[in-house]
């Protein structure tokens, strides 16, 4: 299965809707947000497209973020968010707390650990485990991109919107 990874959006809707749209090309199958989406009207740029997510440190409006996300059929898993990918077990979090990051994927109980909030890019091996970020949707830091995961062969496509 293919995984749309995106954070940090802070209501960029123009580069939210690039992002959907590079999904549905991609055949992607499932979007898990990052955090830090701004407001309810990024969640609801991602209608049409099967999306789960997590809360990020700017995301205060957590009522509203609920609402919206049970309007496009999807998921608000809280601050940290388990999943099941194929071959393995995952974990999403926006990565605000070092220490809590830092145990996510060190602690080896989990495959995967997709983690925002730095604005930068990652895919990198620790031990068994594989850290990804997308960097940021909205394009602080100059470049705004995406991830593509597929989970059936590993491979992980960094996407410029």
């Amino acid at each position: 299965m293919k995984w749309g990874l995106i954070s940090d959006t802070h209501d960029h809707l123009v580069h939210i809707r690039r992002a959907m749209d590079l999904f549905q090309r991609q055949g992607v199958e499932r979007v898990l947000h990052l955090g830090d989406y701004g407001s309810p009207k990024s969640v609801l740029a991602m209608e049409g497209m099967n999306v789960c997510g997590v809360l990020g440190n700017n995301d205060g409006e957590i009522l509203g973020l609920n609402r919206a996300f049970a309007s496009i059929g999807g998921v608000l898993m809280g601050q940290v968010g388990e999943f099941a990918f194929f071959g393995g077990k995952g974990v999403s979090y926006h990565g605000t707390i070092p220490t809590l990051r830092d145990a996510l994927i060190h602690g080896g109980q989990f495959d995967l650990v997709a983690l925002g909030h730095t604005h930068s890019p990652r895919d990198e091996w620790i031990g068994r485990t594989r850290v990804l970020n997308p960097g940021t949707a909205h394009g602080f830091g100059g470049y705004a991109t995406v991830m593509v995961y597929d989970d059936t062969d590993g491979e992980v496509g960094l996407y410029h919107l």
